[in-house]
């Protein structure tokens, strides 16, 4: 017991002359430390210091005790460290061990849990040609990184061969939940002779995926835009799938808009949000027809409709709006009437902004304190505008820390 804690006080000491802030006692610590695996991170950051003789002889010792096993420890930090000034000893030299060290060392750095770790190793894979162009698809359409995600679907597609299984990496990328393997996948349809598979994500969920559907349906030779017009011509069709209503928009023309109003019925909330979203993208909007469904008992729907009547928030009916940031309004319809009132300014805007300071709603609550906060009188604004005094001084009584009432 006496070894064991006499082993740590002497690894606390030479942990503190490491942190010292005179170089000399640092540079002094180093060997004795290098002795300790536990202080090997410490070692790492040195080798990265301000003075000259303590980083050459923290690089001296590091470069000799990285090994394969250390390195796979070390890397979060190296990497923290290689961002600094005097860092890239430490990049070159991780590098350098980790395009040595045996496969299975590298595995458990593949699903690392920081991101920049990730990122480095799979690119040195991929450099490496460690990985097979099914195993690059699934790391593409597993990680939750956007980089990663294009590193490895970029680097599954150029390692696919004329002889090899495209299913292996199609399936993965395809089924993938995020948009950047999917659209990777999508694209990669019309090389491995499959532009066929194509129509089925002309209605997916992203745009991006979409647009590359697009792409591979026209260039084999089929216009996407009648098959979008088809699906949604029967505005009572229950199974209406919301890709192919936006789906329209983005590829159509303002008359399409015909297809799109109907929509804004149809009981799926998706659909209608997507229709909303659809005439705006043809630039149809119609702010009377769309005033009701700031009511919608969808949160999507009212979300879509406040940013489509946002351009036309000087002309919406105040009244209308004040009446819906009463607390018996749902939340998504007090943050739409919020957004369209702040949006107009004014005394208006300051109106809606001093009604909302009792919000139950914590952040819209916050929100509208900010924005009596940040009020500034317009062009319209008369002064000494006796209403105006009174909301500012409400706003006034409503920050933190202010007490009211008689002195």
């Amino acid at each position: 017991m006496r070894d064991g804690s006499a082993e740590q006080d002497a690894q606390a000491r030479l942990a503190l002359a490491l942190c010292h802030p005179d170089g000399r006692v640092r540079e002094a610590a180093l060997n004795e430390a290098a002795e300790h695996p536990v202080l090997l991170p410490l070692l790492a950051i040195r080798a990265g210091d301000w003075v000259t003789p303590v980083r050459e002889r923290a690089r001296r010792l590091l470069g000799e005790r990285l090994d394969a096993r250390t390195a796979v420890a070390l890397a979060p930090l190296i990497l923290r460290v290689g961002r600094r000034d005097r860092g890239a000893f430490g990049l070159e030299l991780l590098e350098g061990v980790l395009r040595r060290a045996p496969r299975e060392r590298l595995l458990a750095l593949h699903t690392h849990t920081d991101r920049t770790v990730r990122r480095f190793v799979l690119r040195l894979a991929v450099e490496e040609g460690l990985l097979a162009a099914g195993e690059l698809a699934r790391r593409a359409a597993l990680d939750d990184d956007a980089v990663v995600q294009g590193l490895c679907a970029d680097a599954a597609l150029a390692a696919v061969g004329e002889d090899d299984d495209w299913d292996e990496v199609l399936a993965p990328l395809l089924g993938a939940r995020t948009s950047r393997a999917r659209s990777a996948g999508v694209t990669a349809l019309r090389r491995a002779g499959r532009p066929g598979r194509a129509m089925e994500y002309l209605i997916d969920r992203s745009a991006v995926v979409r647009a590359c559907a697009r792409y591979v349906v026209r260039q084999h030779g089929t216009n996407p835009l009648p098959w979008y017009r088809e699906r949604c011509a029967n505005p009572a069709d229950p199974a209406m799938p919301p890709g192919a209503v936006i789906g329209l928009a983005e590829c159509g023309e303002r008359r399409d808009a015909k297809l799109l109003w109907p929509l804004l019925a149809h009981p799926a909330p998706t659909v209608r949000a997507r229709a909303v979203a659809g005439l705006r993208t043809l630039d149809v909007t119609d702010a009377a027809r769309l005033l009701p469904l700031l009511d919608d008992p969808a949160p999507g729907v009212v979300r879509e409709t406040a940013t489509a009547l946002l351009p036309f928030a000087g002309t919406l009916p105040d009244g209308l709006l004040m009446a819906r940031l009463g607390a018996e309004r749902s939340r998504s319809v007090r943050v739409a009437a919020f957004r369209l009132l702040n949006a107009r300014g004014g005394i208006v805007g300051l109106r809606a902004a001093v009604a909302l300071l009792d919000d139950p709603d914590d952040k819209l609550r916050a929100w509208a304190r900010q924005s009596v906060q940040r009020w500034r009188p317009g062009a319209d604004t008369p002064r000494g505008n006796e209403e105006v005094g009174e909301l500012l001084d409400r706003g006034a009584d409503d920050r933190p820390g202010r007490t009211t009432g008689s002195p």
